[in-house]
């Protein structure tokens, strides 16, 4: 547009023309876009899902079967209303997997490139910094970035792939056809922390073969890690020197959840005849790792939760909630935000002002982030309990336990998914979306949403405790 063209227009019209630009950006603000494009993908999947050649069976309310299971496919949660082993056909097996792979990777390199396009937004002093610290690549290496996503992916997935198909085809009996499918399908479900399986009882027929628990655990605990963790690790390798507070804080916290977890898990489930009791020594050390692992928003399971005990219970409320690394294919609140919370506590009881990790200081803005997070995760899961509560007649046991499991896209369940009423499937749908879309979007939005004060209101300080 020429400049005599602009000088034509009059101020009312300047004003349209900028509030529409100012819609348009709205409209199509990476962090708008991610839940639109996340909802786009559902809908296609449960329209897949919803015809014929999808279903072997029947069931009377079909849309909000498929789309129960397109929500639980793309937000990688695993929770299910019908028989996945029986209720779909391959079609629909096919359908599942290319929603879980679709979900994995989307959540992945979108939550990467937010978090890019939040270091794009902010000082050249900043950019400096955070490329220095993360040991990232900068905004414009996009398709870079999104390229090592997909090697990374297709690394990890292969490999656990080869694994469970030579274990199924030698140890089982399958044919190598059917050995092949199952082993692809496990992994990338695997992988991407989705826990659907192609077994009726999930992996409980499995719990004490080392061949098949040990790799979903290792692809869990890989892609819970997250994409910007793997990228430094390749990196810096063990030089911990280099190591970033991130990486510090997700592959400690997720060392420490992991044991503490498993030990907890043997502690009360071990000699129990409806859980760990009637397995090997072998077998219940390798239940109390699955027991501690797929909690971590993976949602297989090795035994039957609802003969758990409600202490074992409580522990995996906690490991759901938690949930695994920031940027990667695990839900919850993120290891790095409850950590960080954790050592804003330490330090204020220890009556620091400033709170310190790895000799390192974290901003006042990044706790108030952690904080946001942490809270509308805990609202969330209490507005869906009262929910739940309302609408059936489980216990708040049960109904906590479900909740949860879909906040935290874990998939775990004491059993109740499959007697659910339509409405609060549609709550458990409504918690999924949250939970996987959630985290990213609220932390990402507050980033972009800060702006300098240019001046300081008078302090007051309330009564605290």
């Amino acid at each position: 547009m020429t400049e005599r063209t602009l000088s034509r227009r009059s101020p009312l019209q300047v004003a349209v023309a900028d509030q529409g630009q100012r819609l348009k950006s709205a409209l199509l603000h990476p962090v708008r876009l991610v839940p639109l494009a996340f909802l786009a993908v559902i809908i296609v999947g449960a329209g897949l899902l919803m015809l014929p050649i999808s279903r072997a069976g029947e069931t009377g309310d079909v849309v909000t079967t498929a789309f129960f299971t397109a929500v639980s496919s793309v937000c990688v949660t695993g929770l299910i209303t019908v028989d996945t082993a029986t209720f779909w056909t391959p079609f629909g097996h096919a359908v599942i997997l290319g929603l879980i792979q679709v979900g994995g990777f989307g959540i992945m390199s979108l939550a990467t490139l937010l978090a890019l396009f939040v270091r794009k937004t902010i000082g050249l002093r900043g950019q400096l910094v955070a490329q220095s610290e993360t040991h990232t690549l900068n905004f414009g290496d996009v398709k870079s970035v999104l390229f090592k996503v997909l090697k990374i992916m297709a690394v990890f997935e292969a490999s656990t792939a080869l694994v469970l198909t030579a274990r199924f085809w030698i140890a089982y009996d399958d044919n190598l056809g059917t050995a092949l499918w199952h082993g692809i399908f496990h992994a990338i479900s695997a992988f991407n922390n989705a826990g659907f399986a192609l077994y009726s009882d999930n992996l409980i027929g499995f719990a004490e073969d080392p061949w098949i628990i040990v790799p979903i655990c290792a692809a869990i605990v890989a892609g819970g890690l997250g994409f910007p963790v793997i990228i430094q690790l390749f990196r810096t390798g063990l030089k911990f020197k280099n190591w970033t507070i991130h990486l510090r804080l997700t592959l400690y916290g997720s060392l420490l959840l992991l044991a503490v977890g498993a030990v907890l898990f043997a502690a009360f489930e071990w000699n129990r005849a409806e859980t760990l009791g009637p397995l090997s020594f072998g077998g219940k050390l390798l239940g109390s790792l699955a027991g501690s692992v797929f909690p971590r928003t993976a949602g297989f399971n090795s035994i039957d939760y609802g003969a758990a005990t409600p202490e074992t219970l409580m522990i995996t409320n906690i490991l759901m909630f938690i949930g695994g690394g920031s940027a990667g294919t695990a839900g919850g609140i993120k290891i790095t935000t409850f950590l960080v919370l954790g050592f804003a506590i330490w330090n204020e009881v220890r009556g620091r002002e400033q709170v310190t990790i790895a000799h390192r200081s974290i901003s006042s803005s990044t706790q108030r982030q952690a904080l946001t997070v942490a809270l509308l995760g805990v609202g969330a899961v209490i507005l869906g309990t009262l929910l739940l509560l309302m609408v059936t007649d489980y216990s708040l046991e049960k109904v906590l336990f479900e909740t949860i499991s879909a906040f935290g896209t874990v998939g775990l369940s004491t059993g109740i998914t499959y007697h659910l009423p339509p409405t609060a499937e549609w709550v458990l749908m409504a918690l999924m979306f949250t939970g996987r879309i959630g985290s990213v979007t609220v932390a990402s939005a507050i980033a972009l949403a800060s702006r300098p004060r240019l001046f300081n209101l008078p302090e007051e300080r309330p009564i605290i405790g």
